[in-house]
């Protein structure tokens, strides 16, 4: 193996389908109109020497090294801002340009620092590259006077350096902040010679504004800003591509490796979700696959009072197995069941609900999705006829008009969002529909057109009253209706949400929105052309989340906005493989590809293959089973990959569920707050050490490679094999592959997938079947898949969660840019010097009246329990409503959740929670049972 070395064109590619053709250096070369004379050469194998320039970014002109002659015209124009021109005949290697080149050269390296041999950068230094290319022997000026070669270096940043002194100014740095990014955190501080890069206010970069997504240090030409790996380990010497395993963009990365040791993560240019670019966690927090918490030995242990016991596999397998069989002798074939995992590869999932079907047979399989995008499941089957989203991310490059609604794609899906920001840039007009403030909403060079702050749980009443505003003032695109919806149906809901007590100014008492803000930004989306919509779990945690999903949908179809790019209905996944975990039948009622497990030709085919009989009862539901835990009748469970104790909601009824268990297998990287309850513990392994495929929140299916061999022994697939076949339901797969070929010829969807085509083609968005051999990056396309539209009433119902004098407030949840999900992973890495706590942000009129500062412990509490934090005086709330992320287990955000969740789906309403908050001294009784049952297992861990 060696580097995988991508071509750099100098500057971006021209998406004019005009052609010209001129001659360079003697060849003729046709490109597209506006291309630049740079990337034509490059196009032929002419590399222009340069230093500023960058595909990734637009020209800029400042290095002076890429200049060339044009016969006819004067000078020496920079070829990356020069464009073609139909005929003319390009030099770029003459006499005379050679000596600028080389005059150029011997300016910048008169006042860089001669240390190549021990630099970091060395062999991956463009600097030290061009001064080659121009033949640059000596410098004439020497090296004394006035230089900047003794500038010191700010070591603050966690993952790279900026090292000032080797700083030639070339502005990539600031330049990727500002176009890749959107963050412009960066900027050219001083005049003349005294001119440098400037993180903010010459602060350092840990206490800028800066975001580490790591574009600044991608595009960085020599060592000023390198990865502090890069000191550590030294360069690398092969790599793979691979897919990233935090949030659902699905971010495509080379891992360059050196022997089995992984030193960076690089953002793939030919990574169709990402484009090259990539976040803090994906670039730099992958340090949790060596963290020293990492369980690396299968253990067992028959009461969680007693220590764990390492063993071997065989003996770990053959004791679970055994305790399932006899759990299901005692109490019954569905005393037992499994919950899959979306941070596992798709074929892991797929094995996990074969086991639980084929090994336990029953239904009792679901997934995490239950408690985040259930709802996105259900709606949209219900009106378009597929559980999944309808656009790819380029998509939003044509978009004119952008609803964000109960997503924070800044912090949640920061890839995404910066190419949401770059496109608000260029003109797209945003609608926010948010109770928060978020950075979407106003930041540098970007304001929310439109901003809807709701009150928590009232989703149903503003997009209706959306709806109201468009059909009321005849903006409804009555064509794309009458050919693509059912019109019976559509003027049913039309009446529907015409009627007055659907108008914004009716609706205002519930929603808390100015109504004419709700006018404004309907005729907005109605009228502003193309129109695209995101939501998140703002919109399907809640208790009406199904329905929110399906006014949304109606809202879509009503203008017209499905079918085509820069359009469509778009939910932003919140895990890495959320998206396949669904696809691949991980939920009780589902076989994968979102067939029912009662329907008869179906099953046939499954049992055909797989070689049993299965039960046509669908199974149960997460919630069901920690109810049917805590009634005795459900004994045994298989967790792969889900922390539930800290992830769902209502954490008292949760832990007296697992509590109750007879058999509690756990299999993870770390002895997470569910292995608490464990009786089995078999470790996990990471997405760097497994094979496999990721399908992300565009239905785009991606390869993920072994970059180097499972520190635990197997891949979570190959231990869910070993425990199949203990269960005499034998499975023999040699590789994943083997197990896509299965799930292809078993679903209609991926019937055209396999390794093969993966490798051709770098990934494919399903469906990917005859019709679509090459995958379907935009649904819907001519017709729904459900034949026609459908139009859904969608009556407001106002949760059974209601404030009150004993809990006045209402607390809202989400996530954070820094950390992720839960934190198992995150809080392993650096990442823990920007959020090392959850914090509850609160306005200042209610903290006021409650005697709270900033930085006060507070109690905060529900009707379900009571928790303790930090308090945040922020204005991104608004008063009576309260905010806090859930990644910290110490902090136990979920003891206060409550027990309600959508009606459809039963995805938990994580999102509306009546509280309140007092001020406090210190943890809560909770916190401390808690910290006291984490100390004890991880004692009996080390013993």
């Amino acid at each position: 193996m060696s580097l995988i070395h991508e071509t750099d064109y100098g500057t971006p590619a021209s998406k004019s389908e005009k052609r010209v053709t001129l001659t360079i250096d003697g060849m003729s070369v046709t490109v597209p109109e506006g291309t630049s004379i740079m990337r034509a050469a490059m196009e032929v194998g002419n590399q222009i020497p340069k230093l500023c320039a960058t595909d990734t970014l637009d020209a800029f002109g400042s290095c002076r090294l890429c200049l060339v002659e044009i016969e006819g015209r004067g000078g020496t124009p920079a070829s990356c801002t020069t464009p073609v021109a139909d005929g003319i005949v390009v030099k770029t290697q003459t006499e005379r340009l050679k000596q600028i080149r080389r005059g150029v050269m011997e300016l910048y390296i008169s006042d860089h620092p001669l240390d190549c041999l021990t630099c970091s950068a060395n062999g991956d230094c463009e600097l030290q590259d061009m001064a080659g290319v121009v033949g640059l022997r000596e410098v004439r000026y020497g090296y004394e006077g006035e230089n900047h070669t003794k500038l010191g270096k700010d070591e603050s940043n966690p993952y790279f350096t900026y090292e000032q002194s080797k700083c030639i100014v070339c502005n990539r740095c600031v330049r990727a902040c500002e176009e890749v990014q959107g963050t412009f955190a960066l900027t050219i501080s001083g005049r003349g010679f005294g001119s440098r890069v400037s993180p903010g206010m010459n602060e350092p970069f840990l206490s800028s504004e800066c975001v580490s997504c790591g574009a600044c240090v991608q595009a960085c030409p020599t060592a000023t800003l390198n990865e502090k790996s890069m000191h550590q380990i030294g360069t690398p010497e092969h790599s793979l591509v691979t897919t990233c395993a935090y949030c659902g963009v699905g971010c495509t990365f080379k891992a360059e490796m050196r022997g089995d040791e992984l030193v960076r993560m690089v953002p793939y240019k030919d990574g169709k979700a990402n484009r090259g670019h990539s976040c803090v966690k994906g670039r730099f927090a992958y340090g949790y696959t060596t963290h020293k918490d990492r369980i690396l030995k299968p253990m067992i242990r028959s009461s969680i009072d007693e220590p764990w016991k390492e063993v071997s596999y065989e003996e770990a397998i053959a004791y679970a197995a055994s305790e399932f069989k006899r759990i299901q002798e005692k109490y019954g074939r569905r005393a037992v069941g499994g919950i899959t995992s979306s941070r596992c590869t798709n074929e892991e999932t797929y094995l996990v609900q074969k086991l639980i079907r084929g090994g336990f047979g029953n239904n009792n399989v679901d997934t995490c999705a239950r408690v985040c995008h259930s709802p996105t499941g259900y709606g949209l089957s219900q009106t378009f006829g597929t559980s999944a989203g309808t656009q790819d991310f380029d998509s939003v490059e044509e978009s004119d008009v952008i609803l964000v609604i109960g997503a924070n794609p800044t912090d949640g899906h920061p890839v995404f969002g910066s190419r949401m920001k770059k496109r608000l840039r260029q003109g797209a007009k945003l609608i926010v529909v948010d109770p928060r403030r978020t950075d979407s909403v106003r930041s540098p060079h970007i304001e929310a057109a439109f901003h809807l702050p709701l009150k928590p749980g009232t989703n149903v009443a503003i997009v209706t009253a959306l709806a109201h505003v468009i059909v009321t003032e005849g903006l409804v695109n009555e064509a794309f209706v009458r050919e693509r919806c059912d019109w019976d149906e559509f003027q049913e809901w039309a009446a529907f949400v015409a009627d007055e007590r659907h108008s914004p100014e009716a609706v205002a008492k519930y929603t808390g929105v100015d109504p004419a803000l709700v006018r404004g930004a309907a005729r907005l989306y109605a009228t502003g052309g193309n129109g695209a919509i995101y939501y998140g779990l703002g919109v399907t945690e809640h208790s009406q989340g199904s329905t929110t999903v399906m006014a949304i949908a109606n809202l879509a179809m009503a203008t017209g906005n499905i079918g085509r790019r820069g359009v469509g209905v778009n939910p932003l996944r919140g895990q890495n493989n959320v998206q396949g975990s669904c696809d691949m039948g991980s939920f009780p009622h589902e076989l994968p590809g979102y067939r029912h497990i009662s329907d008869d030709a179906t099953r046939a085919s499954f049992e055909a293959m797989w070689g049993v009989h299965l039960d046509d009862e669908p199974g149960l539901r997460i919630p069901n089973m920690f109810d049917a835990a805590v009634e005795g009748t459900y004994k045994g469970m298989y967790v792969q990959g889900e922390d539930i104790l800290q992830s769902d909601p209502d954490t008292k009824h949760v832990s007296a569920g697992l509590a109750a268990l007879e058999c509690l297998v756990v299999q993870d990287l770390f002895l997470n707050e569910t292995a608490n309850y464990a009786h089995v513990f078999l470790p996990g392994s990471t997405f760097l050490e497994k094979d496999g495929t990721f399908t992300n929140a565009e239905r785009r299916i991606q390869r993920v490679r072994k970059v180097m061999a499972p520190k635990n022994g197997y891949a979570d697939w190959e231990v869910t094999q070993l425990l199949a076949n203990a269960l005499g339901f034998p499975m023999n797969y040699q590789h994943p592959s083997e197990i896509m070929d299965e799930i292809a010829a078993l679903t209609p969807t991926f019937k055209g997938v396999s390794y093969a085509k993966l490798e051709e083609m770098g990934s494919v968005q399903w469906p990917c079947n005859d019709k679509a051999p090459e995958g379907t990056p935009i649904m819907h396309i001519g017709g729904f898949v459900r034949g026609k539209g459908k139009f859904i009433l969608t009556e407001y119902v106002p949760t059974d969660e209601r404030t009150g004098p004993r809990f006045p407030l209402l607390l809202t949840t989400g996530r954070i840019l820094s950390q992720y999900n839960v934190g198992a992973q995150t809080r392993r890495t650096a990442n823990t010097a920007w959020h090392p706590e959850d914090v509850l942000e609160i306005h200042a009129h209610d903290a006021e009246n409650r005697g709270i500062r900033d930085g006060d412990f507070v109690k905060l509490e529900s009707r379900s329990g009571s928790t303790s934090l930090k308090a945040v005086i922020s204005d991104r709330v608004s008063p009576g409503v309260v905010y806090t992320t859930f990644h910290h287990p110490v902090t136990q955000a979920n003891v206060v959740t409550t027990d309600y969740s959508d009606w459809a789906t039963n995805c938990p309403e994580y999102k509306v929670t009546a509280v309140q908050v007092a001020p406090s001294n210190g943890p809560t009784q909770w916190q401390e049972e808690y910290e006291d049952l984490s100390r004890k297992s991880r004692r009996i861990a080390a013993e």
